[in-house]
C-alpha cells in the first residue's frame, strides 16, 4: 500500500452494499472498535469534517435499518394537556412519583431542559422518559447519546457484507476493526471449541412441519446462532429421514405459513463448499442460506 498512505487508502474497493454510502460504512466501522460495539454518539463521526447534524442523521438512517440502534436524550420537555390536568387534581394517591411531580410543576408553565428539573443528575432522564411515556409530557427536543451495533448488524457484517466497486477514504484503522471483528467471529476461543454441546434426539420418522421449526429453535438456542441458522445444520438434523426434495419444499411451506423467512447467502469466504451446497439454489443470486424464524 506504500509508506505514503498517511494511514489512508485513496482509493479501495469497498462499497458498502447498495443500501450504504461510506460515511454510513465509516460509522459502523468504527463503532465495531468501540468496546461491546459501543459508544458516545461524539465519539462515531465518520470523518473529522462530518458535522454533528450529518452524524446523526447517518445514525438514524442505520437504526431505520436495524444494523444500530441508540438511546436518545430528552433535551426539552414541555408538559401536556393531560399533565396540566393532573397538577389540578389531588395527586397524593395517584400513581406518580416525587421525581415526575417535581418534573410537571417545573414545565407547567414553559418548556425545560433537564437541568431545570430540580432534581439530580442520574434522575432527570428516567423521570423525563416516565412522563412522555404516559402522554403527560411532551419531548420538544432530543438527542442522541449512546449508539451500538444490533445483533442483525452483526450478522449482517459477519455472514452478508459483499464490498464491491470502489470507495474513497477509507481509513485503515477502520479496515483493522472490521477484520479484528471477523477474526473473531470465526475463531472462538479453545474453552468454546471444547465444550461438547449436548446432542438433540435423531428423527426416526419423518417429521411435522411443527416438528422441524422445533428443531429449527433448538438448534438455534444450542448453537448461538442468534436466529439466523445456517441451512446445512438443519440438513444433517433432518436427511434422513427426509430426502433433500422434501426438506427443500418443508422449508417452502413453513415460508409460506410465515413460520420462518428464508435469506441468501452474500459472503460465502467463512463457509465451506459442502455447507454452501446444502442451501437451497436459486436461479439468481446466491442459494438461500439462513433460516429466520418469525
Amino acid at each position: 500500500m506504500g509508506d505514503d498512505s498517511g494511514g489512508v487508502l485513496p482509493m479501495v474497493s469497498l462499497a458498502w452494499s447498495s443500501l450504504m454510502d461510506t460515511r454510513e460504512l465509516n460509522f459502523i466501522l468504527k463503532l465495531l472498535g468501540c468496546p461491546d460495539y459501543r459508544a458516545s454518539i461524539a465519539d462515531v463521526k465518520p470523518s473529522m469534517r462530518t458535522k454533528s447534524g450529518d452524524r446523526d442523521s447517518i445514525c438514524r438512517r442505520l437504526c431505520d435499518r436495524g444494523l444500530i440502534d441508540c438511546e436518545e436524550e430528552i433535551v426539552l420537555l414541555k408538559i401536556a394537556p393531560p399533565g396540566k390536568a393532573l397538577l389540578k387534581l389531588n395527586t397524593t394517591n395517584l400513581p406518580i412519583s416525587k421525581a415526575e411531580l417535581k418534573v410537571l410543576h417545573a414545565c407547567a408553565e414553559s418548556s425545560i431542559s433537564p437541568s431545570d428539573t430540580g432534581l439530580k443528575p442520574e434522575e432527570r432522564q428516567g423521570a423525563m422518559r416516565s412522563l412522555v411515556e404516559r402522554g403527560l409530557a411532551v419531548a420538544e427536543k432530543t438527542r442522541i447519546a449512546d449508539v451500538w451495533i444490533t445483533e442483525r448488524g452483526l450478522a449482517y457484517l459477519r455472514d452478508e457484507y459483499a464490498p464491491t466497486g470502489s470507495a474513497l477514504a477509507i481509513s485503515l484503522d477502520l479496515l483493522t476493526n472490521y477484520l479484528r471483528f471477523l477474526r473473531k467471529s470465526v475463531a472462538p476461543s479453545p474453552e468454546v471449541r471444547e465444550k461438547p454441546k449436548p446432542q438433540l434426539p435423531a428423527f426416526t420418522d419423518k417429521p411435522s412441519l411443527e416438528e422441524i421449526l422445533q428443531r429449527i429453535a433448538d438448534l438455534d438456542r444450542q448453537l448461538g446462532t442468534d436466529n439466523y441458522l445456517p441451512i446445512y445444520h438443519l440438513r444433517q438434523q433432518l436427511q434422513p429421514p427426509l430426502s433433500r426434495e422434501e426438506f427443500d419444499r418443508a422449508l417452502y411451506q413453513l415460508q409460506r405459513d410465515d413460520k420462518i423467512e428464508l435469506s441468501s447467502l452474500q459472503e460465502a469466504i467463512h463457509y465451506t463448499s459442502e455447507q454452501i451446497d446444502a442451501g437451497i439454489p436459486q436461479q439468481i443470486g446466491g442459494p438461500l442460506f439462513f433460516i429466520i424464524r418469525n
